[in-house]
């Protein structure tokens, strides 16, 4: 039963090395604004996933594109002898959570008040390399 066990831990940590993620959490922007270039992005290879990045005008865009490079840094230092091009990297998954709400009160007519919630967001990116994807 041991044995299998090491087996198995190591074919765990053998797969693991292929993949790379990055998280970003509590990010001041909503959700549903992050889902938006989140699934522009999904599936994609990496550099086709910066070059969508680099050039929209959306605000989320630009922390999306540092979590990218984030995340394939972490791929990087996982593997040191491997290339990021050769590799064939590309957005296995992301995924764009709720995070916490900052509630405040707006003033409103006749001395009531209007709950305002500034949503913000957690955002966790996982990298795969498709060289080894048949193997997975």
């Amino acid at each position: 039963m041991g044995v299998r066990k090491r087996e198995t831990a190591a074919q765990l940590k053998e797969n693991r090395k292929h993949i790379a993620f990055a998280k970003l959490n509590d990010c001041p922007t909503s959700p549903r604004k992050m889902r938006l270039m989140a699934d522009l992005i999904r599936g994609e290879g990496v550099e086709k996933a910066l070059s969508i990045l680099r050039f929209s005008a959306k605000e989320s865009s630009k922390r999306l594109e540092k979590l990218l490079l984030s995340a394939i840094a972490n791929w990087q230092a996982k593997n040191e002898d491997a290339d990021v091009e050769k590799a064939g990297l590309y957005v296995k998954e992301i995924r764009v959570d709720g995070g916490t709400m900052l509630k405040r009160l707006r003033p409103a007519p006749q001395g009531r008040g209007h709950r305002i919630r500034k949503r913000s967001n957690h955002v966790t990116l996982v990298l795969g390399a498709k060289d080894n994807a048949q193997s997975e």
